[in-house]
């Protein structure tokens, strides 16, 4: 009888590891919305060709999505009055855009198919189609992600990394989201486009010292010391080549020229030193492991079955 039981349990298990590795399939709206794709893509490459820096703004999206609660489009939803959600927490305030282009997206999918393709696959598509359009991989993406019905102000501020972690804070976060520090130096090599506000770089330039300070010098022309002067102000996370998705941003952790705290730990004498090296040596092992990492940061705990459901428009839950 023992026995019986134990293989009814293996066969449980095996069911529910099974059920687990089948939850996403690149092939998911082959049937039920073979233009989707295609659709998304149009769409999300004619925004970042207007605007190279859009690029970056949609692979931030899919990331602060995925890290907090899972990647189920819950970073698009607007507040109401059950909940306060992730867009005016602290690493959104201010910074996070991008959703009137998947908005755009949505209106074009939903004309093609009604109501099937969930605002988190859209911001899936939208990440890679914008890595891709800037001159960076191209890689499968699994789909089949449902769109949650609530977000979480709270969450999106214990979860998300702040760009003054250390090596050691930036690993728990990651670890936590079951994603190795392979991966995590990987995607942090996304800062190889977009810009940062001055309040994110200010203690970098003004109190770090491993940095170049010709290029802390230069910086500080546009972001003053005090708090609350300048703290829009931008500059490029990678000053080398800001539009172009390659592995410059790697190369500028050599000498010393990231421009976040959390950016320049990952080369400063740890463990994550000779990924680093690899990453700034290589570009195709950079774009191999940013196209992996990718894809593991997508399967963050996605809603699929009948849980959550596909929103109409991304920025409300179905009345």
């Amino acid at each position: 009888m023992a026995s019986a039981s134990a293989c009814v349990s293996l066969l449980v298990l095996l069911a529910m590891a099974s059920a687990a590795s089948a939850q996403l399939s690149p092939t998911f709206y082959a049937t039920s919305c073979p233009d989707a794709l295609a659709t998304i893509s149009r769409v999300v490459t004619a925004a970042v060709i207007s605007e190279p820096r859009m690029g970056a703004s949609l692979v931030r999206l899919h990331f602060h999505d995925c890290f907090v609660d899972g990647c189920d489009g819950s970073v698009l939803l607007a507040d109401t009055g059950s909940f306060v959600g992730e867009q005016g927490a602290a690493p959104n305030a201010g910074s996070i855009r991008g959703m009137n282009v998947i908005d755009n997206v949505k209106t074009q999918v939903e004309a093609v198919c009604k109501q099937t393709v969930s605002c988190a696959d859209i911001l899936a598509v939208a990440a890679r189609d914008s890595v891709f359009a800037l001159g960076g991989p191209f890689w499968t993406v699994p789909l089949g992600r449902r769109d949650s019905t609530t977000a979480s102000k709270t969450n999106a501020e214990n979860d998300l990394p702040p760009p003054s972690s250390d090596l050691q804070g930036l690993t728990d976060k990651f670890s936590n989201k079951g994603l190795s520090v392979t991966d995590m130096v990987a995607l942090s090599g996304a800062h190889t486009i977009g810009q940062s506000q001055c309040k994110n770089f200010r203690d970098r330039i003004y109190s770090d010292t491993n940095i170049d300070m010709a290029f802390a010098t230069s910086l500080k022309t546009n972001c003053p010391q005090a708090t609350g002067s300048g703290d829009s102000s931008l500059a490029p996370l990678d000053r080398t080549s800001p539009n172009a998705f390659d592995n410059a941003y790697y190369t500028n952790l050599l000498s010393q020229k990231g421009l976040l705290h959390s950016d320049q730990v990952l080369f400063n004498g740890g463990g994550t030193d000779n990924t680093v090296r690899s990453f700034a040596s290589n570009p195709a092992t950079f774009g191999s492991a940013f196209a992996t990492a990718m894809v593991n940061m997508g399967n963050i705990a996605p809603k699929t079955g009948t849980q959550g459901q596909i929103r109409l428009s991304c920025s409300k839950v179905n009345s």
